[in-house]
Parts: structure tokens; sequence; C-alpha cells
């Protein structure tokens, strides 16, 4: 039996990985905390909330005396570190509340779990991060396990804080770790301030479509279902103490990618006249990275994961439900 802490279980991605762990392992306990910020939504996780294997509950991974309560009543023995400030935009604003939750709030995941679990066997801490971590790319190359970390912004900052106190849990304490670093996630359930639903949403309400600089950076495109499939594959098959980078294989220019949007929209609405003309560029982020790409050789090799799904299939996906929400 494991008993699993998964940390933001209510956020994006942390929604999908307790809904797929809840259902395919009957025999592990899921405990998912949440602080229920903004960008929660535990609607997401109804079909599940009785599920005898399921568990929520609503707190703050910065409060140590809650999560230790929790550590003693279901006798915690996974980790899955989810928890996190992550909109780049929000941490130009307000640098110190992500520099609380994202560094603050892992190390204390950290040592509890290292006061917890007294070098037991089975024990995990699989801290979830991001490629931009590791800065920006030109035209060519890509992130690698091996690439150097270089971060533009402060969430990006306080990401790569964050990943080297993981790994300096492993290398002083031992305590059992494992990191990703994925590329851009998208698919349903992501808040309206990330791209792909900001876009949406601004179909949906025949609103202006705002679009940084002239468009062309350029990101790796991740669908969630994909990623939650690879998390699953470092949980139980990864090694200790390794990092895998996560990517969809999926490189697009913004630009390219909002006209995508629009095409598919404006074919599931059966609109006579593009929506193109909402397009409107707007003044560039600050410290905006040019360009993103995952090199998925490790993962791949090791471990036999690769992005499964067809980009267009689930970008009309994540338009319909969008719709439908």
């Amino acid at each position: 039996m494991k008993n699993i802490l998964i940390t933001g279980g209510a956020g994006f991605i942390g929604s999908h990985v307790v809904k797929y762990f809840v259902k395919k392992y009957r025999n592990y306990n899921i405990i998912n905390l949440d602080k229920l910020t903004y960008a929660s939504n535990i609607s997401f996780l109804e079909e599940i909330k009785n599920f005898k294997n399921y568990f929520f509950i609503q707190g703050d991974i910065c409060d140590m005396e809650k999560v230790q309560e929790i550590f003693n009543k279901y006798k915690i023995s996974n980790v899955i570190h989810l928890a996190a400030e992550s909109h780049v935009d929000n941490s130009i604003e307000n640098a110190l509340e992500f520099a609380n939750t994202n560094i603050i709030g892992t190390i204390n995941l950290l040592e509890l779990s290292r006061k917890n679990w007294n070098k037991k066997k089975n024990n995990l801490f699989y801290h979830i991060s991001t490629d931009e971590v590791f800065g920006t790319l030109n035209q060519s190359g890509f992130f690698s396990e091996n690439s150097k970390y270089d971060p533009h912004s402060p969430y990006s900052a306080s990401k790569a804080s964050a990943d080297h106190f993981v790994r300096a849990f492993y290398d002083t304490h031992k305590l059992p770790v494992i990191l990703s670093n994925c590329s851009n996630n998208y698919g349903p359930n992501q808040h309206k301030e990330k791209l792909i639903p900001t876009v949406i949403n601004s179909l949906i309400k025949n609103t202006k479509i705002p679009v940084y600089g002239n468009g062309l950076n350029v990101r790796d495109w991740l669908y969630v279902e994909d990623h939650v499939e690879a998390i699953d594959l470092i949980f139980h098959k990864g090694t200790i103490g390794e990092t895998y980078c996560i990517g969809g294989e999926n490189e697009i220019k913004n630009i390219d990618l909002i006209k995508m949007i629009i095409k598919e929209y404006d074919l599931i609405q059966q609109k006579k006249y593009s929506s193109v003309d909402l397009i409107s560029f707007v003044k560039d982020r600050l410290g905006h990275d040019y360009r993103y790409a995952i090199d998925i050789s490790k993962i791949k090799n090791e471990l036999g994961w690769i992005p499964k799904t067809n980009f267009i299939d689930s970008l009309k996906k994540t338009v319909n439900w969008y719709l439908n929400d």
C-alpha cells in the first residue's frame, strides 16, 4: 500500500495526475493537498470525490504544522510535488509570493519527508518542474538533462531554486528523489490566464486575442494526458537521483499556434468568416524567452515513453472542453 501525497492536486496538471492515479491504482491512497487558489478547480475532480482511496485536504504547503499532521494521519510514503505558483506575468509583479510557495513550500516538504521517512525503503519524493529553468534557446539546439540552469523570470528562478534544493537533499540527506522538467502543457482544465485558454476564451467572447511582441516566440507543447503518463512511468520506474526531461516534440511559433486554434474553433462553430482579425499584437513580456525545445532521448530510451497524442486532435478536444465547460 502506498499513501501518496500529491500537492497542487486541484491545479491544472495536478488534477489530471490525481484523477489518473485514483482510477488506475485502487490499492493506493491518494491524498490531494491543495490551497485552492484562483488557479485551482476542484470541480474537475467531482467524479472521484467519493472513491474510497481518495482524500482531499485544503491546505498550504507553507504551513509546516498542517503538512506534518497529514504525514502523521495518512502515513505518507510518497510525495508527488506539483504545487506551485506558475504564471510568469504574475511573478514579474509579485516575486515574493513565488519565492514563498515555490521555494519555501518545497523545502517544507523536503524537510518533513526527510524527518518522517527515516530512510525507509520504497519512499520517493518526486518533484515536477519546468523547462523554463534552463532559460532560452536560439534557432537551434534542445534542452536536456545536462543543460545548464539560466532562469530569466522570477517564476523560473523560483523553480530553479526548488530544483537545487531537491538535489541538495538527495546529496546531503540521501533523500530518495526524482525530478522531471517538462515543456508547456495544454489541455482541459487549464486556467484561463495561460496562452491556449486565453485564445479560446477570447474567441468565445469575440474579444481581442493578445499576442506578445511579434508572436514569433517558439514553445514545445505537451498534451497534459501524455505528461501524466510520463509522470506515472517515472514515479514507478525512474531511477532515484535522476532527472528526466519531458517534451511533446511540438515546436510551434506562438502566432502559428494561435492561428491553428482559430481555425479549429471556427470549424467547430461553423463560422462563415475567419476570426483571425481578433489577433492583437501587444507590448512584449519583460524578459520573454525566445524558444523552448526538449530532447526526450533519455526518457524515451530508458523508460520507453513517447508522446502519443496527435496535436490537432488534442487541440480540438481542448477547444471543445472550453466550449462546453
